[in-house]
């Protein structure tokens, strides 16, 4: 335990009880693991909020690439669905076809054609 041995343990335990004396040293003794117990609970929980730290940004770091993929992937559906080129070709055809259409004379319409029956045999008729 800390790097000390049983006789230096032994050592210190015979200079508490010189020192405080046999009525004191129990209740010290008390304070003491009450210290030691409060220290070992800082320590945990210094220790969990480490590792929820830890885990905290290794989340993070997943959200910002799901972010990542996502703007990339915007940006490809925007490009692949921009409609400026759609507009300019339409406009362009539209344009044709009204240079197309000159102001002319309407066509004379056709005669119609004058459809007959002749049996073959006499038979069919």
């Amino acid at each position: 335990m800390f790097g000390m041995g049983l006789t230096e343990i032994f050592l210190i335990a015979i200079v508490a009880v010189l020192f405080l004396g046999p009525d004191k040293l129990p209740s010290t003794m008390i304070e003491i693991a009450k210290f030691f117990r409060s220290v070992k609970g800082t320590v945990n929980s210094a220790k969990a909020t480490l590792e929820d730290e830890i885990r905290l940004s290794g989340i993070k770091e997943s959200v910002m690439d799901y972010k990542t993929e996502l703007k990339n992937a915007s940006s490809e559906l925007t490009r692949m669905t921009d409609l400026t080129d759609v507009k300019s070709e339409i406009t362009a055809m539209g344009n044709d076809l009204l240079q197309d259409t000159s102001p002319s004379a309407p066509a004379a319409p056709k005669e119609p054609e004058a459809v007959t029956f002749v049996p073959k045999n006499k038979e069919d008729v």
